[in-house]
């Protein structure tokens, strides 16, 4: 019996054609992890940039974040930012 576990190969498991296309994906995931990293290294590169010139990084990452979301969505945020911290008296 255990060797016929032993003896399960990958044709056993995963026909040819979804072998091709899973090696398909895994290489697709992979160039894109690489852009993802060279992507992630510009992006501290600008930020490096604007911290030189004297920019408040944590600012700018909130202001990049900010304009992100929908407008009436990030007023709602404010609204309930103000109610909390207005019932612990913090305003």
């Amino acid at each position: 019996m255990a060797d016929d576990a032993n003896s399960i190969t990958s044709d056993d498991v995963i026909n040819a054609a979804a072998q091709g296309r899973l090696r398909t994906i895994i290489e697709r995931i992979e160039r894109l992890e690489e852009d993802k990293a060279v992507i992630a290294g510009d992006l501290k590169e600008v930020y490096a940039e604007a911290k030189g010139e004297g920019f408040d990084v944590k600012i700018l990452r909130k202001v990049v974040s900010l304009r992100k979301k929908d407008k009436a969505k990030r007023m709602e945020e404010e609204a309930l930012l103000d109610l909390y911290l207005s019932a612990i008296g913090e305003i």
